[in-house]
């Protein structure tokens, strides 16, 4: 059997599709998970108090709630992509995506709008697994984190304008417009994968929907050193992250008084993440994953003590947290994308289980982590920080078991 490792980058690898192309309707299948995310943050005063959730800390729940199923329906995902196609599992989850924005649109209760919100996170699941199994089945390697790194460039996009948007939906209509707006953007994603993108499985990668098979798979993405632990890096880094969105309404609006300054700042420090990714896709041809990532997870613990240091010791303010969660999110941008590779390589043969195997175990594992930083919130930035430099200093210890000890070269024996 021809694996897609041996097929890397043939001519036709998305027939019918220019590589721009290809690149933007993979940044816009990543993005409906950023929308779904980030547009309703302005919006979340609002929807507690119109159903009735008691306190603000509680209100994180709408956004945990989401990345939870967006997590576990992961793991479904892979195998049914790689028995049936990617093209029509894809368009069932977009399908459920669009279905359940419009449930949350009319949710009435703090009960029914969190059940709408794992629906939705499963639906968008899809777009996760199949984003990255489709561009493993036509790239790999350095190639593959370039693909990666451009369509980080215009999903990041959406994380600058995604609070300025909802924002702007609830200063001309309620807040259950920002969920017809998501529901629009599914159907039009759908209707683009429909017209556009081809099958990109290659039949001989074809697989049966067998249990032995699935476990073997699964035993294979779990155990293979490099794999498994840049895979846990990974979660601790999306952890912390997710810390910081679960939380970022409430430093702006409680800690620093300067709600009208939320979608303003939110958006520089996501535009450091977006130019990380421009910079990673130009360099990481020249110096290799392993060199930029090692060293900008080295630089983001850098950031990260110095910011619980500043914010431990009551020196705190808008502006240093807007510049010092900037350059941390900057070396974010040059070491996620690339962990996801590393993670990926070993595993081509697998892609569609691996990819559900690791955002699995990313996703939820990270939800939780960052749900657990969230609900320590104080008033004050110190545990949100704390929580950055945690998770910093265990990632690089993971990063140093899988690469046996070694950094910015891969390890004797992979």
């Amino acid at each position: 059997m021809a694996s897609t490792t041996e097929r890397d980058a043939p001519a036709d690898a998305h027939p019918g599709m220019g590589f721009k192309q290809f690149v933007a309707i993979i940044a816009a299948m990543m993005a409906t998970n950023a929308l779904a995310i980030d547009s309703m943050l302005p919006a979340l005063p609002e929807i507690g108090h119109a159903l009735g959730i008691a306190s603000d800390n509680q209100r994180q729940w709408i956004i945990t709630a989401y990345l939870l199923g967006f997590g576990s329906a992961q793991i479904v995902y892979g195998p049914l992509a790689d028995r049936f196609g990617r093209k029509p599992v894809l368009l069932v989850g977009l399908g459920i995506y669009t279905v359940a924005s419009l449930f949350a649109a009319l949710a009435s209760s703090f009960e029914t709008m969190i059940f709408a919100r794992v629906i939705q996170g499963i639906g968008a699941a899809s777009t996760r697994v199949l984003a990255v199994s489709i561009v493993r089945d036509c790239y790999s390697g350095r190639k593959m984190a370039q693909v990666m790194s451009l369509a980080f460039i215009v999903f990041l996009a959406v994380p600058v304008i995604a609070p300025s948007v909802g924002q702007a939906i609830v200063l001309v209509a309620p807040w259950p417009w920002i969920f017809c707006v998501l529901a629009v953007f599914g159907a039009s994603v759908s209707l683009w994968v429909t017209f556009r993108l081809p099958e990109t499985l290659h039949p001989d990668d074809r697989s049966t929907i067998a249990p032995a098979r699935i476990l073997a798979a699964f035993r294979l993405a779990l155990t293979n050193r490099v794999a498994l632990g840049y895979m846990l890096a990974m979660t601790l880094l999306l952890g912390s992250l997710f810390g910081f969105i679960n939380s970022a309404q409430q430093i702006f609006v409680d800690t620093f008084q300067a709600p009208a300054l939320f979608t303003t700042i939110f958006a520089l420090i996501a535009v450091a993440i977006a130019v990380a990714a421009l910079v990673n896709a130009r360099l990481v041809g020249r110096f290799g994953t392993r060199r930029i990532s090692h060293t900008m997870l080295l630089g983001y613990i850098a950031f990260a003590v110095v910011h619980a240091a500043v914010a431990l010791s009551g020196h705190e303010n808008i502006w240093t947290f807007s510049v010092l969660q900037s350059g941390m999110m900057f070396c974010f941008g040059l070491t996620g994308p690339n962990f996801g590779s590393m993670a990926m390589e070993p595993l081509g043969h697998i892609a569609g289980t691996a990819s559900s195997i690791q955002g699995f175990v990313t996703t939820v594992g990270g939800a939780l982590i960052g749900f657990y930083i969230g609900q320590s919130f104080n008033g004050t930035t110190g545990p949100l920080m704390v929580g950055f430099a945690a998770c910093g200093i265990l990632a690089l210890v993971m990063v140093l078991v899988a690469e046996g000890g070694r950094l910015f070269t891969p390890r004797q024996g992979a």
